[in-house]
């Protein structure tokens, strides 16, 4: 009976186990796909030091809420939001100081509910809401269409996410807004829910005729708050091309994002 007992103990812990771990890279590979259907609360913070001939420094705190909503049996809207917090100093000149909300870019992805053969896409409108403080915002409201491409397979995904941005209206003394963003992203995920992964960030500016290009790898990882389950990831930032007196020396990301399962 000793045996039988603890051979039944032995079982359930390593179905428990087998369980918490299925959880945690299924969990892992939903984060890892920008358009899942999952709602989560990412809070990612970038700092970013020796900028420009000054030496500044920028703190960029961007909330980004997901929100899944079924359409239909086949077909779900993949809502996102990047809030940006913005502090920084000795930026648009010496000893000067700005903080405060920046503009919210709000995207709206349309996804079929089930991939194949691993590949997943979604493609919608993307919104610039010039919700920022004065020489935080572009001062202009801006649409364009955005997509994403990805494919998982093996505890990779890779895939790339893009959009293009034109303001259509806004004041008129500055600087109309024309530009692309392109994320191509690879990742790879282990069944206990950790990550190894890394991503290119461009920002094209057509109008002023230049490039922002930040390598960004980083490591992840999954735990618990209680009963709020987490995912924390941090890595190093790396500015690869910048306007003229705009590039940074180095950066760090930290981020942690709340997630709810359905």
């Amino acid at each position: 009976m000793r045996i039988s007992v603890s051979f039944l103990v032995l079982f359930l812990f390593a179905y428990q186990h087998a369980n918490a771990q299925d959880d945690a890279a299924e969990l892992a590979k939903k984060l890892a796909n920008p358009i899942a259907s999952l709602i989560s609360v990412p809070l990612q913070n970038n700092t970013d030091f020796g900028i420009g001939e000054l030496n500044g420094t920028r703190n960029t705190l961007n909330i980004q809420p997901v929100i899944p909503v079924s359409l239909s049996k086949n077909l779900n809207l993949i809502t996102r939001v990047i809030l940006p917090v913005i502090s920084q100093y000795n930026i648009t000149g010496e000893g000067e100081k700005q903080s405060g909300l920046s503009d919210a870019v709000v995207s709206g992805f349309i996804s079929p509910t089930n991939s194949k053969n691993g590949i997943t896409w979604g493609a919608g409108p993307v919104f610039l809401v010039p919700v920022g403080k004065e020489g935080l915002s572009a001062e202009q409201f801006g649409i364009g269409p955005t997509a994403v491409f990805l494919r998982q397979a093996n505890g990779f995904t890779y895939g790339a996410l893009v959009n293009q941005i034109w303001g259509v209206s806004g004041k008129d003394d500055y600087p109309d807004v024309n530009q692309m963003f392109l994320q191509p992203f690879l990742i790879y995920n282990w069944k206990s829910g950790a990550g190894v992964g890394m991503n290119f960030e461009m920002t094209q500016n057509w109008e002023a005729e230049n490039t922002t290009l930040w390598w960004n790898p980083f490591i992840n990882g999954l735990t618990s708050i209680g009963k709020q389950k987490v995912q924390l990831g941090a890595g190093p930032r790396i500015n690869l091309a910048a306007p003229d007196g705009g590039k940074a020396d180095w950066g760090i990301r930290t981020i942690i994002v709340f997630l709810f399962p359905k």
